[in-house]
């Protein structure tokens, strides 16, 4: 039996990392168990976008909180991530007009929940943003928010919990997790075993394998991201950049590093296999994402690409994390299942796991969240 704990944590992405961060703030004892090394799923493998806008607005209050972490992430974690708030644009195409009404209805929203928002078209928008292909109608920019590195997010949150104390196994694979009188027991592949009276499952699209094992199955469906990178040019491109748009094909986006690479994402997902540790990325599906990146900024469509790679993502079917208490069992807490759109609120998702946990609630809405929504009947 292992040493015991205040809090388990069953997964090492930027949740669980960040989340051990700040329980050790409020000088609760951490035990962080990660199947792989840290980062390397979801957290690790994303575009990187630190962007407010275009989440839900009950979500805003979270992401407010994140980005508050995000600007002083430097001085908390002793690392730098790369975090650059450079801005966001989201933008419609000519073919789809209405957008320009939702846009307008979301920043109006946006604004009571501390988020403002510049509406940009016709010259105003080409002026600013003169990549912008031809089909481009209008634009949606938050100077506030901005992107970061996803491979050194997680690894720095971990390594600033371990400085304060807490204790992280890598390569701790959880195979079964169940309550024992006070405590939680949970039990690796390798026969080693942790014990503490409180547990948190961070585990992502493996989220589910443990819920379901306290009688909570959730719908979840692993999927892969289509990320690629491009040969450097010069540093010319601030904000990360988006498609707002009803067709899967048409949701692309792409920032520009400083040392001068373009990282591209969206369009189609690829298939993901939690089971072996594997995602594919598609040959069609990079080839579609590059269809739609000329389409959105054409002077893009020159540049080589160098690297594709994928992750393991865990989607729900209404895009909304489980995040909060069990409902079946004390002691027990959620934060999986993030769909593609974690990484922002992350940060924010493991400080108020934190609150909840040391004191007993959080002033955050949590309600869209609970995992009581896919209750049987």
């Amino acid at each position: 039996m292992s040493a015991a704990s205040d809090v388990i944590i069953v997964g090492g992405g930027l949740m669980g990392s960040s989340a051990a961060l700040f329980l050790r703030g409020h000088g609760i004892s951490v035990t962080l168990l990660e199947a792989d090394l840290i980062g390397r799923q979801a957290s690790g493998t994303n575009f990187g976008n630190v962007r407010r806008q275009g989440r839900g607005i009950h979500q805003l209050p979270l992401a407010n909180r994140a980005i508050a972490i995000w600007r002083r992430s430097r001085e908390l974690l002793g690392a730098d991530v790369e975090y650059l708030q450079s801005g966001h644009i989201r933008v419609c195409y000519r073919e789809r007009p209405e957008l320009v009404g939702s846009m307008e209805e979301y920043a109006a929203q946006a604004r009571a929940e501390g988020l403002d928002l510049e509406l940009l078209s016709g010259n105003a928008l080409r002026d600013k943003f003169p990549f912008f292909g031809p089909d481009v109608l209008a634009g949606s920019y938050s100077p506030t928010d901005g992107h970061a590195n996803p491979r050194l997010a997680a690894p720095a949150f971990a390594r600033a919990a371990e400085r304060l104390g807490a204790m992280i196994h890598e390569n701790t694979k959880i195979v079964d997790a169940q309550k024992v009188g006070e405590d939680f027991i949970v039990t690796a592949a390798d026969g080693r075993t942790f014990r503490a009276p409180t547990l948190l499952i961070t585990a992502g699209a493996w989220g589910n394998a443990l819920s379901s094992q306290f009688g909570e199955p959730v719908p979840i469906v692993p999927r892969g991201p289509n990320m690629s990178v491009t040969e450097p040019v010069p540093y010319a491109i601030l904000p990360a950049v988006g498609v707002m748009t009803p067709i899967e094909e048409e949701t692309v986006y792409f920032r520009q590093v400083a040392r001068g690479n373009i990282v591209l994402g969206g369009s189609t997902r690829g298939p993901s296999f939690p089971d072996q540790y594997r995602a594919y990325v598609e040959p069609q599906n990079t080839l579609s994402q590059l269809k739609q990146i000329r389409r959105l900024a054409p002077s893009l469509g020159k540049l080589n690409i160098i690297r594709v790679w994928s992750g393991i993502e865990g989607y729900m079917p209404d895009s909304q994390p489980v995040m909060g208490p069990s409902a079946t069992t004390s002691g027990l807490y959620y934060a999986f299942g993030f769909s593609g759109s974690g990484f922002q609120i992350g940060p924010g998702v493991g400080e108020t796991m934190a609150e909840i946990i040391a004191k007993g609630g959080t002033d955050i809405p949590m309600g869209p969240y609970q995992i009581e929504r896919f209750a049987a009947g």
